[in-house]
């Protein structure tokens, strides 16, 4: 399925629905050796230093891209609330907190991502700079791939 996405300052919302349980969509969202095989959008790899996966718990990694153009990033576990929803604070440009809600949906789940900016300079990076709601319908694209069946 495709995801959805609207974004007016303060936030950026996308949605998508997946044929898979909420149980392995928390999964794929905090096991590092399952995040690594689809975090970031097509083409891109991802190298986890640290995730320490606990509320206060710091999550830093490179996105490599295509391109050979690394992107550090530097995420702070705020609220886990196993297995419906995540909270992280983006701690660098552009800083944003982070929301990630897994609801049943059928046989499925809807994941919503909600990305809250302080301020309409932090926005206006984030859409302008960063094509933050490409990048995210991208990553969501890429998580629905890793969760099929092979075959």
């Amino acid at each position: 399925m495709t995801g959805t996405a609207t974004s007016i300052f303060p936030e950026i919302i996308t949605t998508r629905i997946f044929n898979a349980p909420p149980a392995l969509l928390w999964q794929a969202w905090t096991e590092p050796e399952k995040i690594v095989q689809w975090w970031g959008p097509e083409g891109f790899t991802t190298t986890i230093h640290e995730m320490d996966f606990r509320e206060g718990g710091k999550w830093n990694f490179t996105m490599h891209g295509p391109d050979g153009t690394d992107y550090p990033n530097h995420k702070i576990f705020v609220k886990i609330s196993q297995p419906t929803r995540l909270v992280l604070l983006h701690d660098g440009p552009p800083r944003h907190s982070m929301t990630i809600t897994f609801e049943p949906h059928g046989q499925g789940t809807k994941l919503t991502m909600l990305h809250l900016f302080d301020s309409q300079d932090a926005y206006d990076l984030a859409i302008n700079s960063h094509g933050a709601v490409e990048v995210a319908l991208r990553h969501l694209a890429r998580l629905d791939a890793f969760l099929q069946p092979p075959g």
